[in-house]
Order: C-alpha cells, then structure tokens, then sequence
C-alpha cells in the first residue's frame, strides 16, 4: 500500500494520496489546496487516481477538488448529508476563510456516500463511517488498520461545532461510535500529526 500525507494550504490540511502498489489505483481523500503539489506526487509514482473523496465539505478540504478532477478523470466522493456544501459557500466557509474575494464552488459529487458504503480501489477498500457533528455529513474512511477521521477526531481535539450546521451532540456520539472500534486503528487526521486510537484515549481530553 502506497500512502503519501501532504500538508496544504494555509490551514496545515492533512491530504492524504493512498494507492494500490499492484495496479496502481488510487485516491485522493481531502485535497484543499496546492493541486501543482498533489499532482507532483501522482504523475512521479504513476498513480490513475479513481476517485477525490472529501471527508466533509469545507473549503479548505475542497478548495483544489476541481483541479485535480480535471488533470485526472476522477469522480468526486462526499458523504450525501454534506452534498450542499459543495456548491455554498457560506456552508462550505469560503466565504470566511477562503482568499479575500473569492468564493469557492467545487463541482458537485459524482456518488453520494451513506453510511458502510465501500469504495474499491485497486485490490483496497475503504469503508464509509458516518460521524456527523462537525458538519452533518462527516465521515471517517476505515481502510484496514487505519481510520482516516477527517475532522472528527484529532491526535489531541475534535472538530469545531460552532460553525453552520455543526452539532455538540451529533459529535459527541460520533465520538462514542468511534470509540467502539478497536484500539489498533492508526488515526489520521484532518489537521495534526498522527497517532492511533488507543493513545487518543489516553492523551485526547476531548473524548
């Protein structure tokens, strides 16, 4: 398995270029900016990427999804719930935190995710986990060992819920389900360094 972290954007996103060795195939989960950088990494290790999965609509996990739609053929992929962020940007925050003026409309999504989905790439799959509270359609993607939480969940913190459509409660029991997994997942994250679940329930006072 090829996996590839690139941090983009003024806002340090987490986004994350996993593959398939054998065939090849690929995903990009969560490009917010910096497409030349993300391309880089593509075109030098051959990679067809499949699909452009966001974990959840906000600009900056968005911002370069036309990009690299358009250098690569993919299909878009967001969870159904966060399908309107896409294309709002006072939803999607664009027009708070995006470049002074502009504001951002990705193209819609190609496939709406649910809940325990699966989405094939290569000989991987990845399994959809609805965690809404950060934005109604958050989600983690389980792939193997690894749980790439998006803005759910961090090394040490949890998604704002003081934004459009955020939710306290809705996090909270995100946070439980989660939780329920086993503790030998690696965590990676939206935002911050990686660590893995069992050390997030020690050290994260958030949860």
């Amino acid at each position: 398995m090829f996996i590839k972290r690139l941090s983009v954007s003024s806002l340090d996103v987490n986004c994350y270029i996993v593959a398939d060795e054998g065939t090849k195939e690929a995903v990009v989960i969560d490009p917010g900016a910096e497409a030349n950088k993300i391309l880089e990494v593509v075109n030098n290790n051959e990679l067809q990427v499949r699909y452009v999965i966001n974990t959840h609509g906000h600009s900056d996990h968005i911002g370069a999804n036309l990009d690299i739609i358009e250098a690569t053929g993919a299909e878009l992929l967001i969870h159904q719930d966060d399908a309107e962020f896409l294309r709002d940007p006072e939803l999607n925050l664009s027009c708070f935190i995006g470049q002074l003026g502009k504001e951002l409309e990705s193209p819609p999504a190609d496939r709406l995710l649910r809940e325990g989905e699966q989405i094939k790439v290569g000989n991987l799959i990845f399994k959809v986990i609805h965690t809404p509270g950060h934005t109604p359609g958050s989600m983690c993607l389980r792939l193997e060992d690894i749980l790439f939480s998006g803005d759910t969940l961090f090394a040490m913190g949890v998604g704002r819920v003081d934004l459009p459509r955020s939710s306290h409660q809705a996090l909270k029991n995100s946070l439980t389900k989660i939780l329920a997994v086993e503790d030998n997942l690696k965590l990676y994250p939206g935002h911050g360094p990686s660590s893995t679940l069992e050390e997030a329930k020690v050290k994260n006072s958030y949860i």
